[in-house]
């Protein structure tokens, strides 16, 4: 390829600039995909020599990012949100998820479950687009064609021997080399991170939270009498690795739970080196981690960073995860690997809910073993990697100035944080008269924290009724502030 030094310095950098231009003045719109290099040397009847190097200077300047087997979009001029010293976000004493936010849950999810409301706050693809359910469906009927008595047996604890194989496998692609006879197949993540508190704590322990954290994860404490101790956590690098180091040597806390990769709701994946030293940390205190794998297969990095359990030397480490994110939610199947507490999981399955389904299991693991899985991810993986940039184009164009968000590594959800004067508990409110549904900040912290920000799902279909409603809370939001819409276009 001509290097950029040898092509004539004016109409490389005219061509960049007239781009530029466009996208200052908003003709070619935040997250918008450019014309092929092929088609804009058509259009401007140059070569393609020429627009690679436009586009390449495009790049380093910020305006452009390129996207593997996909092409070059415009950035979302939308400002990321900082590191948080731990210092500013001290952790809290144990305690109990204030009244005030399970009540508050508890509205969100009357909201969620309501067809009437756009739904922004699920984080659960509601569409037939974002899973394999043809071929899922054609397995399961030749399944019942060839084994008809499968609909009138159960896949006893710890579960179906064929998934359990496959899944070890899969494993691999996480770093983590697993035996199928540690691991407990369970009713969703959920299930399996309920299972894993139950070996690893009592009523009364305290229990190392990230903050913000799933705000799902509050009630289930409180239902088993544990109390929450939140560790600050920057948005960018994860659990803050000091304060845990300082909690676990005063012996303060009895198990953590966490999302090291792809991190809901602020979708970081924590640094290579950060995810050894939390492991050693494990071990050498023999605390156990449980950590939620739940979106750690929609990296959306090239390659796949791995497992924090795949750095466990003495088992101190409990992994979770399911498929319902990525293959089929109605599955409802989910797994854990135990480490030293296996035998003891396999056991609290059987008295807690017994069986999964053995047609549902064996319908999984022939779509395991057909190879699909792979290509799917792939698939998904692009096109959320996609939608959040779309959605962070949108709230660069229509939520207040001062907004930051997150710029998510996996998943599909995105935080955001309004300026001071926005109260998100107040603009929920506000959106529910406008059939609106989304999740404000406060939901995310035992203790009630963050009244400024919110979670956004990108995993719907980007229709007229989504972008109609991103648009609504910007407005909403703007309207409480006083703020006008709309960040500044990329600086140089």
């Amino acid at each position: 390829m001509t290097d950029i030094a040898e092509l004539p310095d004016t109409r490389y950098n005219q061509l960049a600039e007239q781009l530029a231009e466009a996208i200052r003045r908003g003709t070619l719109a935040p997250g918008s995909r450019l014309p092929s290099v092929r088609r804009s040397a058509q259009t401007w009847s140059v070569s393609i020599n020429t627009v690679v190097a436009a586009y390449r200077r495009l790049e380093d300047r910020g305006f452009i990012e390129a996207r593997p087997q996909s092409g070059f979009y415009v950035r979302a001029a939308l400002p990321a949100l900082e590191h948080q010293p731990p210092q500013e976000q001290p952790q809290t004493p144990a305690a109990e998820p204030a009244d005030e936010v399970l009540d508050l849950i508890d509205t969100v999810f009357a909201s969620q479950t309501d067809p009437a409301y756009t739904n922004l706050s699920l984080a659960c693809p509601q569409s037939n687009d974002f899973y394999p359910s043809g071929k899922l469906g054609r397995i399961m009927s030749s399944l019942l064609r060839r084994q008809p008595d499968l609909i009138g047996k159960y896949a006893l604890p710890p579960g179906h021997p064929a998934l359990r194989q496959q899944i070890a496998r899969r494993a691999l692609a996480l770093g983590m080399i697993l035996e199928p006879t540690d691991i407990t197949i369970t009713h969703g993540c959920m299930e399996a991170l309920q299972l894993a508190l139950r070996v690893t704590t009592k009523p009364g322990d305290s229990v190392g939270l990230e903050t913000p954290t799933y705000f799902y994860l509050l009630p289930m404490l409180a239902s088993l009498g544990l109390k929450a101790v939140e560790i600050p956590t920057d948005p960018q690098t994860g659990l803050s690795l000091d304060v845990l180091e300082m909690l676990l040597s005063e012996k303060r806390l009895n198990a953590v739970i966490a999302m090291p990769t792809a991190q809901n709701p602020l979708g970081f994946t924590m640094p290579l080196a950060a995810k050894k030293r939390l492991a050693r940390l494990m071990n050498v205190h023999q605390v156990p981690l449980i950590e939620d794998g739940l979106y750690a297969e929609i990296q959306f990095g090239a390659t796949l960073s791995p497992a924090v359990k795949s750095f466990d030397t003495d088992g101190w480490i409990l992994f979770c995860t399911s498929f319902t994110k990525t293959l089929a939610p109605d599955f409802r199947i989910g797994w854990v690997e135990g480490g030293r507490f296996a035998d003891r999981l396999h056991k609290l399955k059987a008295v807690s809910s017994m069986a999964e389904s053995a047609l549902l299991s064996q319908t999984l693991t022939l779509f395991l073993e057909s190879g699909g899985y792979d290509h799917h991810l792939r698939t998904l993986r692009r096109r959320y990697a996609s939608q959040v940039e779309q959605a962070r184009a949108l709230i660069a164009l229509h939520f207040p100035q001062g907004t930051r968000a997150t710029q998510p590594a996996g998943g599909f959800v995105i935080w955001v944080d309004f300026p001071p004067e926005v109260d998100c508990v107040r603009l929920f409110h506000q959106l529910l008269q406008d059939k609106i549904c989304m999740t404000p900040g406060q939901l995310y912290s035992p203790s009630g924290r963050y009244s400024n920000g919110l979670r956004l799902s990108c995993c719907y279909v980007f229709d007229t009724r989504y972008i109609s409603a991103m648009i609504r809370i910007g407005q909403r939001a703007c309207e409480m502030c006083g703020l006008p819409p709309g960040l500044a276009q990329v600086q140089e």
